[in-house]
């Protein structure tokens, strides 16, 4: 897919110095551009690589004054990063638009499929599935009966939905991701066996949510898992039966959230941290990576370690962690001195 200057000065409002023909079909950083590729300068340290660099097309602020002749031709706008990022957007959706449904795939008799729907290859759609608008579902997807997804949601290959989940508008769910499978619950017996524990609930997605490629998000033994607008979920997390989070929270890769914990919004969890259950986490806290958290969290806590306690007393705490090989030392050598002059003075 091509695209020539003058039409991407059209998309940002910009304005063209050089050749308004010149097409590009691809991206680059500005010191790796080479001929069909689009760029931009925004960080002034970058300047020295516009004068180098093979991009046919670079985006630049209105007040860029090249020192030097370029070979290349120059978009102007108001700022280059965000319209940069404007046009990664725009491709990303030009990029993604499919429509259609390909075959072979199913879809039962009952599901309500809506308009402009994409379904690909071998996707599975089941009893009483409801579908909105403009909903992508890409191969080898599965989804449950009763399922409901509403409008501009896309659901990226290999995703497995089950049944009763609710899905809201506007999310994206990527490859290999489980929702709604069982919680794990299981109940210890006098042979020392486990028996199962039926999980009925459901999981419910509300609007605008991404969740990464091979997170598992485990439906509610009773009631739902709740995951709330705006959450931003990385790849490889585990959410377990009936924990909710509040909206705009971000949590990092490879977190693990125990069963019924509740967790507030608009807070930041880093990667590979560990909630165990049953707990409430605040409003607007900030969890670094690799903590463990086993009490509950006020809101507006900054917090750190494992056991997690508070981050700036963390940082403190740190410094001596990293010397106690030499304060034991120290100690010991201080506990001879002590006793060698109590033997000195003893009477």
């Amino acid at each position: 897919m091509k695209f020539t200057a003058n039409q991407i000065a059209e998309i940002l409002g910009g304005e063209i110095i050089g050749d308004a023909s010149v097409e590009v079909f691809k991206l680059s950083k500005i010191e790796e551009g080479d001929s069909g590729s689009l760029t931009f300068l925004s960080n002034p340290k970058y300047e020295q690589h516009i004068y180098s660099t093979k991009a046919t097309i670079a985006i630049v602020n209105k007040d860029f004054l090249p020192k030097e002749k370029l070979k290349t031709t120059l978009i102007l706008v108001d700022d280059a990063r965000i319209s940069f990022s404007t046009l990664l957007e725009y491709y990303s959706q030009v990029k993604l638009h499919k429509s259609g449904i390909e075959t072979p795939s199913f879809i039962s008799d009952s599901a309500s499929i809506g308009s402009e729907i994409y379904l690909g290859a071998f996707a599975y759609i089941g009893n009483d599935v409801k579908i909105g608008d403009n909903v992508k579902i890409y191969p080898n997807s599965y989804i449950g009966n009763n399922v409901t997804i509403r409008d501009n949601t896309t659901i990226f290959s290999g995703v497995k939905i089950y049944s009763e989940t609710i899905i809201g508008n506007n999310c994206v769910i990527h490859s290999n991701s489980v929702i709604g499978s069982d919680g794990f619950g299981f109940a210890p017996n006098d042979d020392g066996n486990y028996s199962k524990i039926p999980h009925i609930g459901n999981v419910i997605i509300e609007d605008n949510v991404e969740i990464g490629a091979s997170t598992t998000i485990d439906r509610a033994t009773l009631g739902s898992t709740i995951i709330k607008a705006g959450v931003k979920l990385d790849n490889q997390i585990q959410i377990a039966h009936n924990v909710e989070i509040g909206s705009n929270t971000v949590i990092a890769a490879q977190t693990g959230i125990a069963g019924s914990t509740k967790i507030g919004e608009n807070c930041m969890i880093g990667g590979q941290v560990g909630i165990v259950g049953h707990m409430n986490i605040g409003n607007n806290v900030r969890i670094q990576a690799q903590t463990g958290v086993a009490r509950h969290i006020k809101d507006n806590e900054v917090i750190q370690g494992t056991p997690a306690f508070g981050y700036n007393d963390f940082n403190k705490s740190y410094v001596y962690f990293k010397k106690l090989p030499d304060l034991v030392s120290n100690i010991n050598m201080l506990e001879k001195e002590i006793k060698a002059l109590k033997e000195k003075y003893e009477y």
